[in-house]
C-alpha cells in the first residue's frame, strides 16, 4: 500500500475511514483538510482505496496529484523507478513526509 510518492496509504485517514466505513472519521478528515488547504472538503469526498489500488480515490489523488499522474503515465510501480528520482515535486512531499523518502530509497538500494 505504498503510493507512487512513497507515502503509506494505510496510514492515511481517508484510507482508514474508507476501509472502516467510518463516517465520524470522514467528517473529521474533511474538516481538517478544509482548514489545512483552505478549500471546501465534504465528508462524502473522503473515500480512498489507496493510490495504486483499483477503486475510489479522493478527488485530489485521482485528479490533481501531479506525482501520481507522472508515475502512472510512465507506468512505474513507484517514483523510485524513475531516472529523475527525486524530482522537485517529490522533494516537496519529502519535506513533510521524510518516511516516504526512506521508503522509496529502500526500493532503489
Amino acid at each position: 500500500m505504498i503510493a507512487y510518492c512513497g507515502l503509506n496509504c494505510t496510514k492515511c485517514e481517508a484510507y482508514i475511514a474508507t476501509q472502516n466505513n467510518d463516517d465520524v472519521l470522514r467528517a473529521k478528515v474533511a474538516q481538517d483538510w478544509s482548514k489545512a488547504y483552505n478549500v471546501p472538503v465534504l465528508p462524502e469526498h473522503i473515500n480512498c482505496t489507496g493510490c495504486l489500488a483499483d477503486g475510489v480515490k479522493t478527488f485530489y489523488c485521482e485528479q490533481m496529484c501531479e506525482i501520481r499522474k507522472c508515475a502512472k503515465g510512465k507506468e512505474f510501480k513507484t517514483c523510485a523507478d524513475c531516472n529523475d528520482y527525486a524530482c522537485s515535486k517529490l522533494n516537496e512531499v519529502f519535506k513533510y513526509a521524510p518516511d516516504a523518502k526512506k521508503e522509496l530509497d529502500s526500493y532503489r538500494s
